[in-house]
């Protein structure tokens, strides 16, 4: 099935949910209920290697942004970084959400963890790229979004 027809399933606030329906890696996954949206395919690839030199896929991304939310004091571990990417985007860093109620707005939700330019730019964290569909930025804007909101990606267990 093309991407773009694959399952959705979006977050009902600040990060909306895109779900591809493939798994990345070999982790345990917690199902979801799925909609339908689309992905960009005009959204730039990332890097072929990340500058901390980390490997440019889902785990090194993950791995990447745990390392900078140490140094910043934002609480998340893996394990909920990767259950919310995989019900998110099924690591997918171009999906993008064109249909659901921010979309309407406007403002799309992009990237791994699907968040709109508005949440992306208050919290944004320093140290990262300016840009929504950036793997490592992403992740780690959304984990301070969530530790803001609900203490920790960790506690994410679906739309919020």
């Amino acid at each position: 099935m093309p991407a773009a027809a694959q399952p959705r399933r979006r977050f009902a606030r600040a990060i909306a949910v895109a779900c591809t329906g493939a798994a990345v890696l070999a982790l345990p996954f917690v199902g979801a209920t799925t909609a339908s949206a689309t992905t960009a395919s005009t959204a730039a690839a990332p890097p072929a290697t990340t500058l901390a030199g980390y490997p440019n896929n889902l785990d090194g991304w993950i791995r990447q942004s745990l390392a900078i939310m140490a140094e910043k004091g934002i609480p998340g571990t893996y394990n909920g970084i990767y259950r919310n990417i995989i019900r998110e985007s099924s690591g997918n860093p171009n999906a993008i959400n064109l249909w659901d109620s921010n979309a309407v707005k406007g403002t799309p939700s992009k990237g791994l963890l699907q968040v709109i330019d508005p949440t992306f730019a208050a919290y944004h964290v320093a140290g990262t790229a300016y840009d929504p569909y950036d793997p490592v930025a992403n992740i780690t804007a959304a984990c301070n979004y969530a530790a803001d909101r609900y203490g920790s990606i960790d506690n994410v267990f679906g739309a919020y």
